[in-house]
């Protein structure tokens, strides 16, 4: 599907964007007509920019392969009116040095870029590189700096007054007993800026840190305090300092549970103090990061007794299950938004019915509320699924459900993507939505064999239940969590 660029320096394999017609030339577009960048590893609908483009301004990709047919429409339909992407470049990975190269010759070929985007986790430094090194308008590496270190963003927010957990950063002399001195067991050890929960651990005891630090101190780690209590999250757009749209959910389980097995979902908050509250804490935190303009998932502590603790935030939408709910119950696609803030383009249509705090369901259901559900891949690893619990006509609150079909093998690398099992919810409230998503976990079952090599017998075929043990990686074909969702 690639063609190499005669001349090309880089290894990239380019091609014009797809579409009917003839294909546009740098002499082709209008004169001023404004050309951004867009990273892409994203293999979904999200990955389709041409949906979230306004008239006048025209896309040219670096994308992986997996990114592919999203980028060049060929998965999903377009509006006839949609303008092709000018050229798509084919690269192994997003890395800085992969990518600056391609970014380089395209810049040669289309002028100047306007702008810059790359909306996963792994892939905002290296947007904001390429804006410093190409001089393009746009967040640079040490604003986006503040979003992807965890040590970084607690104490800006902590300096602006605001609770945080208390945390080390973790290097070659650091000493076991001045950390449990600081932060008492039990304890928390994550990188410094990674996603998901990949790599974080939860240390309960003096012997598992000193087992645990030697492999950490050398790969960018903190060790944080454990705080107890319910985890919220944010999500939300902001334009100008403000809230141009925010909602507040409480996780069913922690992504920390999902990778050691158990399923990961959440809940909208009811409108309240409650909610309220979450809200105003959030816009104080993200006033002390100073992000003032972006999509955000910002993820909290929520005490017995006491204020609310900041966790960690992400300048990106969240994963697994949030842009879509976001989209089915308010209308509001936070990845889009995330795409023009990130090019300093209006934000797309209008606010919910329900303003800036939600309340306006997009779909033909009137529900105020929803929720989504994800189960990880059952164990152990490699096995064949053998048969799978439906609950879609079992739990009426459910309005989109995703399950693997018989034959698919699981080997732990779906990350949130390829998963278990997937559900979408909408109910009248809280309590309903909170209620459905217990009787799905209760209900759903998966039954797997486990895959062995050659002249060796397998054992029986077994029903995992939902908290299955899972370690899942992180799939590139939809926007990836912050560390806690």
């Amino acid at each position: 599907m690639t063609r190499p660029n005669p001349g090309s320096s880089s290894g990239a394999g380019f091609r014009p964007g797809a579409g009917p017609g003839p294909r546009a030339g740098p002499d082709q577009i209008h004169p001023g007509t404004p050309v951004h960048l867009v990273l892409n590893r994203f293999g979904d609908e999200f990955g389709d920019y041409a949906r979230y483009t306004p008239p006048g301004c025209r896309l040219v990709h670096i994308t992986t392969p997996g990114g592919l047919a999203a980028v060049d429409g060929s998965r999903f339909g377009r509006p006839a009116d949609a303008d092709e992407p000018l050229e798509i470049a084919v690269v192994p990975d997003t890395r800085f040095e992969t990518v600056l190269p391609v970014a380089e010759e395209l810049a040669a070929r289309w002028g100047p870029f306007a702008g810059v985007a790359g909306l996963s986790e792994y892939d905002l430094t290296t947007a904001a590189r390429l804006r410093e090194h190409l001089d393009v308008p746009g967040a640079r590496p040490a604003f986006v700096h503040r979003f992807r270190d965890k040590p970084t963003m607690k104490a800006m927010v902590a300096a602006a007054g605001l609770a945080v957990p208390r945390f080390v950063e973790l290097t070659s002399a650091t000493d076991v007993d001045v950390v449990v001195e600081r932060l008492v067991l039990p304890l928390i050890l994550k990188p410094r800026s990674g996603a998901a929960s990949v790599g974080v651990v939860k240390v309960r005891s003096l012997p598992e840190l000193h087992a645990a630090l030697p492999a950490v101190e050398a790969a960018g780690f903190e060790a944080e305090e454990y705080v107890d209590g319910p985890i919220l999250h944010v999500d939300g757009v902001r334009r100008g300092g403000r809230f141009r749209f925010v909602s507040v959910s409480e996780y069913v389980h922690t992504c920390l549970d999902f990778a050691a097995g158990a399923p990961l979902g959440s809940v909208l908050l009811d409108p309240g103090r409650r909610r309220d509250r979450v809200v105003a804490f959030a816009a104080r935190c993200l006033d002390a990061l100073e992000l003032a303009d972006g999509t955000f998932h910002l993820e909290l502590i929520e005490p017995a007794a006491g204020e609310l603790v900041f966790l960690e935030v992400g300048m990106r939408s969240g994963g697994a299950e949030v842009p879509f709910l976001h989209r089915d119950l308010f209308g509001v696609d936070l990845v889009g938004e995330a795409f023009r803030a990130a090019l300093d383009l209006p934000p797309l249509g209008r606010l919910p019915a329900g303003g800036p705090l939600g309340g306006g369901p997009a779909t033909g259901r009137v529900a105020p509320s929803g929720g989504w559900l994800i189960f990880p891949e059952p164990r152990p690893w490699p096995s064949r699924l053998v048969s799978v619990t439906s609950m879609r006509h079992r739990v009426p609150e459910i309005v989109a459900e995703r399950i693997p079909v018989p034959g698919r093998v699981f080997d732990g690398t779906g990350g949130y993507e390829d998963v278990g099992g997937s559900f979408r919810l909408l109910g009248p409230d809280e309590a309903t939505v909170r209620a459905a998503i217990l009787r799905i976990i209760d209900g759903f079952r998966i039954v797997t064999e486990p895959l062995v090599p050659a002249g060796r017998s397998a054992p029986p075929a077994t029903a995992e239940p939902a908290t299955a043990t899972a370690t899942p990686g992180l799939s590139p074909s939809r926007p990836v969590a912050a560390t806690a969702g």
